[in-house]
């Protein structure tokens, strides 16, 4: 069987579906591999967010030395997620996987042994390499999976988010209960333990991924030269969709690093607690995923969109409102009281949770689009969004810093994201929405849905 399609104006010879997807055993194979694989790269690649304390404490590390360490495990995992997934379309995502699994092990385990904060910065780069496992499996995945699928496929791949909270819940027991023990092999216990941990999940992964999917994978741009697989980066669609991911993902990983400090300074919460309360964020904003791309199979991405955002406008908004009530000084010197706001933890949660569903949903939407305009250039694409997703992780924190030490508000960082999220929403709806019914009504309601006929009038009647 043969797939083809039209798609819409704007659209190159280079975005022409590549025939015959396995939707079968061994495309079930892949997806499920590569999520398991995922999950405990996203675990590794954000270890930092609770063994940073214990690292804080043994090496005597101030807030901004400890800042650094999980910085700069982010950038390393956002910055080469466009070259990754460009290597995937061209030699598979099998064989990237794999070998992405393996050098990972080797700088998590020499975190176990790092003893001063210069090499400990280093390995903590190296280590971030693992984020970038995320575009290879986008590209994987697609190249595996047909269109009536792919939103679900990449949806549930992308649920790997999930290993976020991963140390969250094994770190603090595992380090509270092996303290000061030594195994074998000289390795030490406490949060030393944990990346040893990890590297050795990670040898046992690329050893299971090469045993379990199939052998003959599936190459999306293996003839392609590499100048038309940045092609569509000239698109300016590209972009805004990179934008829409900052705001779904990077936004989602500076949250996640950002909200126990958020509890323990506003709520007066101890970390342990406040870790599980950042785990109620975590969870929808990730385990939703595949059902953002089931709906966009079904409904079109632009209408996930447009939920999306305006979940996440409404949540910010609420959020954003400083604590406090208005002081009115009447003429004959009395000061009264109005309009009295305060937000206590309960209700905090409830809305950040909502705000996670959002994201969730959200992330799977925007990599929706991605198979529908570039089909045969999803490793560049997907690799470029998610680089600048990635990257939006890795600079949100320190604007919430400033707009904090600017505002003196705490709930300054929900207004950045509000403002973010709210160009986001503008941008699609004059850009796409706007532009699309002053050009072609009679196309609106199909945009993302349908396969579009692009030819004129003259050439259909013809």
């Amino acid at each position: 069987m043969t797939q083809t399609t039209t798609h819409a104006a704007g659209h190159h010879g280079d975005d022409v579906i590549p025939p015959v997807h396995d939707t079968g055993r061994g495309a079930n194979r892949v997806l499920a591999m590569s999520t398991i694989d995922f999950t405990v790269m996203f675990a590794v690649w954000l270890m930092f967010g609770i063994l940073g304390i214990e690292i804080q404490k043994e090496l005597l590390l101030d807030d901004v030395q400890l800042a650094w360490i999980t910085a700069l495990a982010v950038l390393n995992g956002s910055m080469w997620r466009l070259p990754a997934g460009m290597l995937a379309d061209r030699i598979g995502g099998r064989k990237v996987t794999i070998a992405m699994l393996a050098a990972t092990a080797v700088p998590a385990y020499l975190v176990s042994t790092a003893h001063s904060y210069g090499v400990l910065l280093l390995l903590a780069f190296l280590v971030g390499f693992a984020g970038n496992l995320f575009s290879v499996g986008i590209a994987w995945n697609a190249a595996w999976f047909g269109r009536e699928r792919q939103g679900f496929a990449l949806g549930l791949f992308g649920a790997g988010n999930i290993g976020a909270s991963v140390t969250k819940f094994i770190g603090p027991p595992l380090i509270a209960g092996t303290a000061g023990a030594t195994f074998a092999f000289g390795v030490q216990g406490g949060w030393r333990l944990v990346p040893v941990i990890y590297a050795v999940l990670l040898v046992v992964l690329a050893v299971l991924t090469w045993a379990i999917v199939p052998r003959h994978d599936r190459l999306a741009g293996e003839s392609k030269p590499v100048r038309d697989m940045l092609a569509p980066l000239s698109h300016v669609r590209v972009w805004r969709f990179s934008l829409y991911y900052v705001a779904v993902f990077g936004a989602y990983v500076a949250l996640s690093a950002w909200l126990p400090k958020y509890y323990v300074d506003n709520f007066g919460l101890s970390l342990y607690p406040a870790a599980l309360l950042t785990a109620l964020f975590i969870f929808p904003a990730s385990l939703l995923r595949p059902l953002g791309g089931w709906i966009s199979d079904r409904i079109g991405a632009r209408k996930v969109m447009y939920a999306t955002f305006a979940l996440m406008l409404a949540t910010t908004g609420v959020l954003m409102m400083p604590n406090g009530h208005i002081v009115i000084t009447h003429a004959d010197g009395r000061q009264t009281e109005h309009l009295g706001y305060a937000i206590n933890v309960w209700w905090f949660t409830a809305l950040v949770f909502l705000l996670g569903c959002a994201m969730g949903v959200g992330k799977a939407a925007v990599y929706k689009h991605i198979p529908e305009y570039f089909p045969g250039n999803v490793g560049s694409v997907g690799g470029l969004v998610g680089m600048l997703g990635g990257l939006g992780g890795f600079i949100l924190p320190p604007l919430f810093a400033y707009t904090k030490l600017w505002s003196g508000f705490p709930t300054s960082t929900f207004f950045v994201l509000f403002v973010l999220t709210a160009i986001c929403a503008t941008w699609m709806h004059f850009t796409v929405v706007r532009m699309l019914h002053a050009q072609a009504p009679e196309l609106a309601d199909h945009f993302d849905t349908e396969h579009i006929d692009t030819r004129t009038p003259q050439e259909a009647r013809a």
